[in-house]
This record gives C-alpha cells, sequence and structure tokens, in this order.
C-alpha cells in the first residue's frame, strides 16, 4: 500500500508542496494515516494554466493515441487491484471485499472510454441545395475542473476524468479531503500510463470553497463537473453561471425501493440488502424510502430483520466484514438525531441500537416510518431501513414521486404490465427492476429534478465533454 500514498497536491505531472497540512485519518480507527499539504491559490492557478497548455496538445492528438494511453491506464489499476483497494478501505472505511469490486467498477470506467474514445462520431447532414454541403463533428470543450465526494474515492474519479481524457480535455480535480489519496494513486497511475503532462492534476485541500470559486470563476475551466449534496451543487452552478460553464451535476437522492405484493419476496429482500447497506449505506443511489405493500408487510419485515441481524460490522479489513464505519462522527450523529425524531413521531425501533464505539454505527429497521418524520424526507447515508406500507399501485407512485429527488429509484413485482406502467411513471432518472445495484459504465448514470444535470458513463458520458460544431460549405 505504502508505495501508493503520496502527500502532496499533483501538478504538471509533479507533487506540488505546502507548508500548512492537515490529517487523513482512519474512520476505523480514528487514527491518522498520513498529514497531507493543503494547497494554496497560487497552486489552484498554477494548476488550471497547467491543464490550459495540456488542453493545447491533448486535443490536436488522434483518438487512437487517447485510447492507447487510457487502456494503459486501465492495465495499471487492475495491476495495482489489492494495493488501490487496501488504500481505499483505509481512508474510506468500507469492507475490503467492496472495495475491491469498486477499484474494477471503477477501472472500468476507463476501459469503457478507453473504447468509446474512437466512437466520437459526427454527422453529415442532407443539405436543401446543390450548392452546399452540410456537416457536424465534435470537438473537447476544454479545461475541465471537478469535485468528487468521499464515498466511492476511486469510481467517482474515473467515470469524469477518464471520459475527459477520451474526448480530448484536460482535468483539475479537487477530491474530498477525506479520501484524497486514492485520487492521488490514480494520478500517479496515469502519469505512468502516458498521460500528457498537466492532463490530470489534483488539488489537495480542506478548503473546498476556496479551490471551487477559483474553478467556477475561471474563463480557462469550460466545463465543472461535481458529485455530492444537492445544496452545494446549487451554490456551484450558480458560481458557474458568471462564466457560463458547461457543467454536469450528480446531486443527492432519496430513492424509493417498493416491494409489490407479486414479487419474489426472497429476492426482493435480496436486492434490498445490496441497495440499501452497500457502503454502510453511504451511496447517492441507495434504497432510502422501503413501500411495502401491506399484505406482505409482516413476511418481509420477518425475512428483513433475520438478514439484518446477521451483519457483521466491524473494520473493513477484518474478515466478514458487511459494514464497517461511517466515515466521521457527525454523520453518526445524524442518523442518531433522524432515529430519535422517527421514534418519537411513533416509528418502531427493529434491531439494537447499541453504541458500537467510533463511528461505526449498528443496521436498523424503522417501522411504521411517515411523512411528518425526517427520515422521510431527508438523504440517511447510513444503515437504517425506514419502513412505509401501502395499499394500492397509485398511491405507492404518489408518494415515491412526492420528494424534490429524482436519481435512482426501485421496485420488485412479477407482473409485466405492471413493470412497465411503473417504470414509465416514477420520476428518476434510473429504475432498478428486480434488481438492487443497477451502476454500469455502459448505462448512463444521472438524475432529473433536484438530483443533478447530465449523464455519466454510457456512451452519453463521453458527449458531455464535447461541444459539436456544424460546418456548412459552398460549392
Amino acid at each position: 500500500m505504502s508505495e501508493l500514498i503520496f502527500s502532496d497536491s499533483f501538478i504538471n505531472g509533479e507533487f506540488y508542496k505546502t507548508d500548512t497540512r492537515f490529517s487523513v485519518d482512519d474512520p476505523a480507527t480514528e487514527e491518522s494515516i498520513v498529514e497531507v499539504s493543503d494547497i494554496d491559490q497560487a497552486g489552484v492557478q498554477q494548476a488550471i494554466d497547467a491543464a490550459q497548455s495540456a488542453f493545447i496538445k491533448l486535443k490536436s492528438t488522434h483518438a487512437t493515441a487517447r485510447s492507447d494511453v487510457l487502456m494503459r491506464w486501465y492495465e495499471l489499476v487492475i495491476a495495482h487491484k489489492q494495493t488501490l483497494a487496501e488504500l481505499m478501505t483505509k481512508e474510506q472505511g468500507k469492507p475490503l471485499k467492496e472495495s475491491l469490486g469498486e477499484v474494477e467498477y471503477g477501472a472500468g470506467f476507463i476501459k469503457w472510454f478507453a473504447e468509446q474514445a474512437k466512437r466520437s462520431y459526427g454527422d453529415v447532414i442532407p443539405a436543401t441545395d446543390n450548392e452546399h454541403r452540410l456537416t457536424s463533428f465534435k470537438q473537447p470543450i476544454g479545461v475541465v475542473g471537478g469535485i468528487t465526494p468521499w464515498n466511492f474515492p476511486i469510481a467517482m474519479v474515473t467515470r469524469k476524468v477518464a471520459p475527459a481524457y477520451a474526448a480530448g480535455c484536460s482535468f483539475v480535480l479537487k477530491p474530498s479531503e477525506h479520501t484524497p489519496l486514492c485520487a492521488l494513486a490514480l494520478a500517479y497511475l496515469a502519469d505512468q500510463a502516458g498521460f500528457e503532462k498537466g492532463a490530470f492534476n489534483v488539488l489537495l485541500s480542506e478548503n473546498a470553497n476556496m479551490v471551487g470559486e477559483i474553478l467556477t470563476e475561471s474563463e480557462r475551466v469550460r466545463k465543472f463537473t461535481f458529485t455530492g449534496s444537492t445544496a452545494v451543487g446549487k451554490q456551484l452552478l450558480s458560481q458557474c453561471a458568471s462564466t457560463i460553464k458547461r457543467t454536469s451535476m450528480e446531486l443527492g437522492g432519496n430513492a424509493p425501493f417498493i416491494i409489490f405484493d407479486n414479487a419474489d419476496l426472497d429476492d426482493a429482500v435480496k436486492g434490498l440488502m445490496g441497495a440499501k447497506f452497500r457502503n454502510a449505506g453511504q451511496t447517492c443511489v441507495a434504497a432510502n424510502r422501503i413501500f411495502i405493500q401491506r399484505n406482505v408487510l409482516d413476511e418481509v419485515i420477518e425475512k428483513l430483520t433475520k438478514k439484518v441481524s446477521g451483519l457483521k460490522v466491524t473494520n473493513g479489513f477484518e474478515d466478514g466484514c458487511d459494514i464497517g464505519p461511517l466515515i466521521y462522527a457527525k454523520a453518526k450523529q445524524k442518523i442518531q438525531n433522524l432515529i430519535a425524531d422517527a421514534k418519537a413521531k411513533g416509528a418502531l425501533l427493529i434491531g439494537d441500537d447499541k453504541d458500537l464505539g467510533g463511528n461505526f454505527q449498528s443496521p436498523l429497521i424503522l417501522k411504521g416510518v411517515t411523512r411528518d418524520m425526517d427520515i422521510y424526507h431527508e438523504e440517511v447515508f447510513g444503515p437504517v431501513l425506514s419502513i412505509i406500507e401501502f395499499e394500492e399501485e397509485p398511491e405507492v407512485l404518489a408518494l415515491a414521486n412526492d420528494v424534490p429527488y429524482g436519481l435512482a429509484a426501485y421496485f420488485y413485482s412479477q407482473d409485466i404490465k405492471q413493470i412497465y406502467r411503473v417504470s414509465e411513471a416514477l420520476e428518476y432518472g434510473m429504475v432498478g427492476i428486480n434488481e438492487g445495484l443497477i451502476s454500469n459504465p455502459v448505462a448512463p448514470f444521472g438524475g432529473v429534478k433536484q438530483s443533478g444535470l447530465g449523464r455519466e458513463g454510457g456512451r452519453q458520458g463521453l458527449d458531455e465533454y464535447l461541444e459539436e460544431k456544424y460546418v456548412c460549405i459552398k460549392i
């Protein structure tokens, strides 16, 4: 692991050191992993300048050359899979088996966009007369600024940087101050793979506002991409308006998970366990509100209770770990506050809410959750299931859609007519049907309403970093 631990920002292919430092801590032990340098304003500007110089070179390279570099990056990530996974568990806390899965998932974006780099097609447009020829083609948008969160410290990076490089764009990335080490390791491996110097810069900072303001206000940064909360996304969108940047925003969610009475209940419970408890519930697409049809409610809860009670909460490096720590203490306190509010308003707690110490939170079930409870409306980001019963399909669709968010939704049904009706009626960018884990590099990831703008992954992910140019020739 130590060979991929770095402690300074990465700018123009070199490490950039400052005197101001902050600690990156292990959420399981709450001990410091390493002290890293905090970027200054001059460093942020230097990264933008380096990215601009890299873009001038990169935009004239051909797609096959960029594809080859990305494939070498992919191969290096896979070759260092175990080391990267251990680094992720160390700084983020998730079980090692999940970290290994994320490294492969994140590498999948690199491989996919290495292939897509060669498929950035234009159009020949039928002319309206004999004197003109009309075509369009795509060009890279320019320097990209990005901010990524702590919950998926590899996949959130690769699914932004890989399509940007495939398109011919350079990148200035500010990863979460809680999990910057994975981003640095990725940048180092990208450099080893042959990335143009300055094409992938990583800025370490506890001062996200300072870095964000410089990136969003810079005329040189033509595209800004962010994954995080809706509140911060709104602020960044406002800042980007001053320079009319292209933006893509993957923001908050409040995912419904619906179990109809005709569902395969064992399969539904299995899917729910994955959709809810992966990464200790700290995912933007985690099942948040669990709607169960009344006549199967007791049976589903009985099955869930057995599954949840068997989950092992411990350090992510321990054998058999199912749930690691939450990222920091205030995340645990937020969950405790939501549980207390729900109980005070009539919800029934199923499970032992004993204090496991540190940042560890017991997985729990809350039965009888209603709309007047805070947990119904907030993104939980923790291992707590909120159960809401319903009677009929129209009722649950109204409840599922009655939120300002629209990222992911899930439902289990064996009725093909119902499957079509419900999938079309749900106001969400992604819908899992009889499946609790839906993310895939080859498919477009993104939401509607206040869950964001744009798509990541799939063929659509490349277009986010391209501008289309129309050419009219008179002959």
